[in-house]
This record gives C-alpha cells, structure tokens and sequence, in this order.
C-alpha cells in the first residue's frame, strides 16, 4: 500500500497536469473562434477535445448525443442546401462539441484548415472572403487568448502568493563565478559574493525569488557578465557587482556557482521515522526530532554563533581557496581530498538494485583506486551506457561487482564523502597543503605532530595549532604526521612517518580557511521559503502583466540563446518532458501548478506565433504578403511551405520526445 499510494498520486498529478495543457489549447482556439464569429467567418465546429463526440450542441436543433452534423448535412440537404450555400436562418452553422478525449480542441471555420491550404471556398462569409485585416485579427486571436489567460493567471497567483525561495543566497561555491565577482567599488567592497547575501537585481531585472537568479545566469548573453546588485548585512547601501557566469558541467547551462539558502528547520520524517533517525544519526545529528530549529552553532572553543537567518549556518569543516580539480566545487582542505561514499539509498534506487549500499566507501571505481567525490562523479560519467567495476568496503570487507551506467551518466545513488574519517583520495592535480607527502591513494591519517585524528576536521584541528606559530610570524613550518597504508587495520604496525613542508604561503592560506558546511549536513535542513504576494490586487494586476513580459521575453531569449549555444536542445522540453515537470510541479500544490499552467501558456503563445507555415506566425505572414501584394500566395507555395513547416515541427517533436524519454527513464 505505501508504494501504491504515490503511484496513485502521481496518475492523478499528470491527470491535472494533461487536463490543464488541454484547457490552455482550448482558450486557444476559443481566441479563435471569438474573433472569427466577430469577423462575421462562418465558423462549423468549436470542439473540446478530439476524437467521437460525446454530446453537441446546435442553435436550432438543441443539444444531442453524440454529433448534430449528420442531421444538420440532411436537413440542408432537403432543402436543397449544401454547407458552402448560405447558412438557413432557423438553424445555426455552428455545432459545440465535446469529444471523447477532452485534451484540447480544436475551431473549423468555411475554407479554412492549417494542414490543406487548398481547403478554400468563395462562399461571402467564408475565411478567404474575409479583409486580411480582420484575419490577421483572427489568426493572432489564439496567441493573445494565451498571453491574456496567463497574465490573469499571474494576476491570481501573486494575489494568493507563490511559496517559493528568496532570492538569497546560501552556499556559494568557493571556485565559482560568484566568489570571484568583482564590485563595481573596489573601495567600498572586497571581490566575492557571500552567503547571506540577498540579491535585488541581476542583469539589470529585478530579483523576486532564487529561481528569477538563476534563470538570468542560464540566460545571459555568452562571454558577456552580467550585473548584480546585493543587499549585505552590515552595508547601508546595496552593492554592485560584476559576475562572469560559466557552464556548469552538470547541467550544461551558464551558472554562478551558488544555491538557494537553507532555513534552519530540520525536515520532519515524511512517515519514515526509522530511516529519518538513520539519516540524521548519519549527519552527526543524532537525537535531533523532526522539524527541529537550530539557534546556535559553535566552532571548537568559539563562542556560540546566532545562526536564526539561514544564510549563516556554519560548522567544522573547511573548504579550500585554492583552485579545484574541475569546475565542479567540491569539499577539501588545500587539495587533501575525502574519498567517495554512498549516502543514504533507498531499496527502489537504481543503485542498490545494482549492488550498492549505504555507506559503501569506494576503493576502486572503473580505473580509479580511492577517487574523490569530483573525479569519480567524472569517472561514471566516461562510463556512460557502459559497465564499469567497482570495489567497494562494506563493514570492513571489500566487495567487487560490476555496475551498468545510465546513458545519463548515472549509477543510482547520492554521492557523500568520507568527512567522517580521515581517509584521504587519490592525489589530485590541486596544489595543496597534504599533497606534497602524498604517493598513493588511500591513506588514512593517524596523527598529526602527535596529535590523534580521525576526521578531516580534526586534520584540520591539528594542521592549525601545529602551524599557529608559524603563522603569527609568517614563516615557514614543517609539520610531521603518520600515516596507515590501504588495507592497514587499526593498531597494525603498517604505519608510516611523514613530514609535511609548508612554504609561508600555505600556512596563510590554511589559517585564512573560512567555515563552510558540508553538502551531507545541510541536506537534514529545509531550503528557506517566503511568500512572493503582491501588495494588494492593484498591485497584482501590475506584477501579473510585468511576469507575463517577462516571460515572453526569457522565451525569446531561449531560442537566441539556443542558437548562439549557451542553450542546448536537450535543455528542451517537449509534451512528455513537460508532464513530468508538471507532475513534480503539481507537488508543491495547486497554486504553484497554476504558475505552471500560466508558463506553459505564455510559452505556447510564443511558439505558435513563430514565422513556421504551419502555425499561427506563418499563417500571419502569409496574410501579411496578401494584403501588401493583393492578392495571395499561390497556393503550390503555400503547399510546400506547409509541408515545410510540418517537417520541422514533426523534427522537432521527435527530437525533444527521445530526450524526454531518455531522461525520464534514466532518472528512474
């Protein structure tokens, strides 16, 4: 029963979510069908959904089971009628259908179909017949139906309020564009944005929530860096900086190196009280309840830090300021890597289908021994549609299998590291404090100058107090620590002796480390959420509109940006892409799907009005051409253009349904 349930949750989320894609089509084409009946065109069907009808109705012969059409043709018929003769007074041309499959629908109007060009007629009230003028009105009528529905959806959404997260930030990547952001005043701030920081504008648009920061970063013009004004604690005014944004290796999108701030809230249990006790005993916070608040968090012999606003949150371990191994950010201290673990997997994850278990640490992955959280991540990604082997220690026994990666570059499982042992990975191409003394994967630290250590933060203890005179005199120092060979046990004599030659500068650098928390830690905290509301329902009306904008504009910027490369096409989003976002979207709750309905709308609006034949925008074109020449385009044009144009969007759908597919399968 608790795996049927979410089934069951998730049939009836893609439901909503297919249904409110249908009725977006349907205010579509009922733009349309307005604009054509003020047109005076005679409009023969406006129909909910396709297929058989269900029931209809007609002006004259009233409401019907199933369609009025064959009766309508037979009482034309007797009087000699057909359908492209004037309409009879008593009985209406136009028949209301619903259809068996209620997902969007569809207008036909007198001599008028996207897919026949040839389907004309010269009936007065026909389509042909009409001024260009009123049928560029008809022809747009759909797309401004569209934008229309979506700035009154905004106009709701932002007048009930959107729970979502503040555009402040939380972790910022120490190699990141972010972190080296350059302030416009160099004389009032120091380089870097930093944790805590809330962002009021970026590229030149106001910042309403985190997801507005990055979208303006996947969005920027190539090459080009975008601007960045922050409110910081401590400053009267805000400050302005200039971020240079990279591609991020993950997703394949310009980034800044940042994510959303946590709040101090732990998670409550979702139901699974022994698995959230597990997780959370995992973390080093074992005891802590569900939806527990953290108020303080304290350094070693540091005094207690108010840790209320989410952006503040801190703990024992460091990360370096020195270069990383790949653009991806990863844990460390100045180049002494921990080694990749398994973090918490559930019994349905690919990964442990595949032999994997919680809290495996790997020896070997593919031709890696003792890998890093960065290398190995890049290493199953080389392994992508293949087998790669992997060696793993499970309760101090090594277990050898091989596992088949996705063509995702995907095994199954969260990646974690070894922060609670002082296991170190494989030398990195980093220059850093333990590196120099380091000849092989898979050392365990000891000691150091004496001291026990058996977590990376207590390497770092120690590292700071063998150094602390050095320091304070901007020396040199020589540091000696032991070492256990791999597969050493504790207490073996496989230990060895090593001494660590710092130059003064690495001594700065590891004194100069600031506190950073570790990604497992803060996964036990809930991200910070605010209600993004207008300021009343004037107010509303003028962010609905300015979201609206902003939207129609970002999806422009899509397609100039999918052509200049920033934006790929598997970043793309076709029907099955777009109902399983809309199932996790639908989730968080009705309001956030109707935000999601209204992007959806905008976006359709966008793509229906582009210069392709067989959608509105070339139809538009076509119009255009015959009101400026005379006369139309001649109908073999037409064709080929049509045919043209139902090829590339044929193209198109195929594409974006494989990477849909592809995508969905590969994230079971």
């Amino acid at each position: 029963m608790s795996q049927i349930l979410p089934l069951l949750a998730t049939v009836f989320d893609l439901l909503l979510v297919v249904v409110g894609f249908g009725l977006i089509i349907v205010i579509h084409e009922l733009g349309h069908f307005v604009a054509a009946r003020w047109a005076g065109i005679r409009v023969f069907a406006f129909a909910v959904g396709f297929g058989p009808a269900v029931a209809s109705y007609r002006k004259g012969m009233g409401w019907r089971r199933g369609s009025s059409e064959a009766d309508y043709r037979a009482t034309l018929a007797d009087r000699g009628l057909t359908v492209h003769d004037a309409a009879p007074g008593d009985i209406s041309p136009t028949e209301y259908r619903l259809n068996w499959l209620p997902f969007g629908g569809y207008v036909k109007m007198l001599g008028q179909e996207d897919a026949n060009p040839n389907a004309t007629s010269h009936a007065a009230d026909s389509y042909q017949n009409c001024h260009p003028a009123k049928r560029l009105v008809v022809i747009s009528a759909g797309v401004v139906a569209n934008v229309v529905l979506a700035a009154f959806i905004f106009m709701f959404v932002f007048m009930v309020g959107l729970q979502t997260e503040p555009p402040r930030l939380g972790l910022v990547a120490t190699d990141g564009p972010a972190a080296a952001a350059l302030p416009v005043d160099p004389t009032v701030i120091e380089a870097g944005l930093r944790p805590g920081d809330t962002v009021l504008e970026i590229g030149g648009r106001e910042a309403r929530s985190f997801n507005d920061i990055m979208l303006a970063s996947a969005m920027a013009q190539p090459g080009r860096a975008i601007d960045v004004m922050v409110e910081r604690r401590g400053y009267e005014q805000p400050l302005a900086f200039e971020v240079m944004p990279r591609t991020s290796p993950a997703t394949g999108l310009q980034e800044i190196g940042i994510a959303p701030a946590q709040s101090n809230e732990v998670f409550d249990d979702a139901g699974d009280r022994e698995g959230f006790d597990r997780v959370m005993t995992m973390l080093g916070l074992e005891g802590v309840p569900p939806a527990a608040r953290l108020v303080s968090a304290q350094i070693g012999d540091a005094v207690p830090q108010d840790v209320e606003d989410a952006g503040l949150l801190t703990t024992v371990f460091a990360e370096s300021q020195g270069k990383p191994v790949t653009e991806s950010p990863q844990t460390h201290l100045l180049g002494c890597f921990p080694v990749l673990a398994v973090g918490p997997l559930d019994e349905s994850a690919r990964g442990f289908e595949l032999g994997l278990r919680e809290g495996d640490v790997f020896i070997r992955l593919g031709s890696l021994e003792y890998p890093s959280i960065t290398d190995g991540s890049d290493e199953i990604r080389r392994h992508a549609g293949k087998d790669i082997p992997i060696a793993v220690i499970r309760g101090g026994e090594t277990i050898e299998f091989s596992a088949s990666v996705s063509r995702a570059g995907q095994v199954g499982f969260i990646p974690e590291q070894t922060l609670d042992q002082a296991l170190l990975a494989r030398p990195s191409s980093v220059e850093g404090l333990v590196q120099p003394a380091i000849d092989r994967a898979g050392l365990t630290v000891v000691s150091i100058a004496g001291v026990p250590v058996s977590t990376f933060a207590e390497i770092r203890s120690a590292l700071l107090d063998a150094t602390a005179e050095a320091a304070s005199q901007d020396s040199a120092a020589s540091v000696e620590f032991s070492v256990r060979l791999p597969g050493g046990e504790p207490g073996t004599t496989a230990v060895q002796q090593r001494t660590l030659e710092l130059a003064p500068e690495q001594v700065a650098t590891l004194h100069d480390l600031g506190f950073a928390p570790p990604i497992g830690l803060m996964s036990a905290f809930k991200p910070a959420e605010f209600t993004l509301r207008a300021d009343g329902p004037i107010d509303s009306v003028r962010v609905g509109l300015a979201e609206t904008h902003r939207v129609m504009l970002m999806t422009y910027v899509t397609f100039a940006r999918l052509f200049q490369g920033s934006v790929k096409v598997e970043h793309l989003k076709g029907p099955v892409g777009i109902a399983h976002l809309g199932t996790r979207v639908a989730d968080r709750g009705l309001i956030w799907l109707l935000f999601f309905m209204a992007l959806i709308s905008v976006n359709l609006a966008v793509v229906n009005f582009l210069p392709i034949p067989i959608v509105d925008g070339g139809q538009f074109l076509f119009i255009l051409f015959e009101w400026v020449r005379g006369k139309p385009v001649p109908e073999a044009v037409q064709s080929v253009a049509t045919i043209a144009g139902l090829l590339l969007i044929g193209a198109a759908f195929l594409i974006v349904s494989f990477i849909d597919i592809r995508n969905v399968v590969s994230g079971l």
